[in-house]
């Protein structure tokens, strides 16, 4: 009788067990929504600086890694790439963004950035100025002029989300 009532409870603990792991795995959660995947955010901020990374289409052959760096005290968004074959930071690129969201000197400045892929190996930085309410978007990469040598940062398009305060 007790081989019995063991054989029974193994038997149930293994078939809840199987139940529980099914449920744990199962790709519909309660309420009939599929579960998000987790992501890292690629941006951080400290003090007066914001770094952001993201794809730039240098060779569309070989993924790039570019990092963008908003420095407040200076009024400047910096930009630039990783070699990825010697491992080294390639020169940066840079845009006076006091002139860019036309922020007379020496006004308060709240910025906001993040990225977004727009294209396969390319992301475009989204910058926000919410005293001004400006809004623009930009890429990192080669002169699409073929004027200046090395990276270039290009302003795609600059609207306002609000009216300034």
């Amino acid at each position: 009788m007790k081989t019995a009532s063991l054989s029974a409870g193994v038997i149930i603990g293994l078939l809840l067990g199987i139940a529980g792991t099914a449920f744990c795995f199962n790709p519909v959660i309660h309420n009939g929504m599929q579960p998000q995947p987790l992501r890292a955010g690629s941006n951080d901020r400290v003090d007066d600086y914001v770094m952001c990374t993201g794809a730039a289409a240098l060779n569309q052959r070989t993924p790039t890694d570019g990092v963008w760096l908003l420095d407040y005290r200076g009024g400047k968004l910096l930009g630039t790439v990783i070699d990825r074959t010697q491992g080294k930071i390639v020169g940066w690129s840079e845009l006076n963004l006091t002139q860019e969201f036309g922020i007379p000197p020496k006004q308060p400045v709240h910025f906001l950035m993040t990225t977004g892929n727009i294209s396969q190996g390319q992301a475009a930085l989204y910058v926000a100025e919410t005293t001004s309410g400006k809004f623009g978007v930009y890429t990192l990469g080669p002169d699409p002029t073929g004027i200046q040598a090395g990276l270039v940062i290009r302003r795609h398009d600059m609207t306002t989300f609000r009216k300034a305060q």
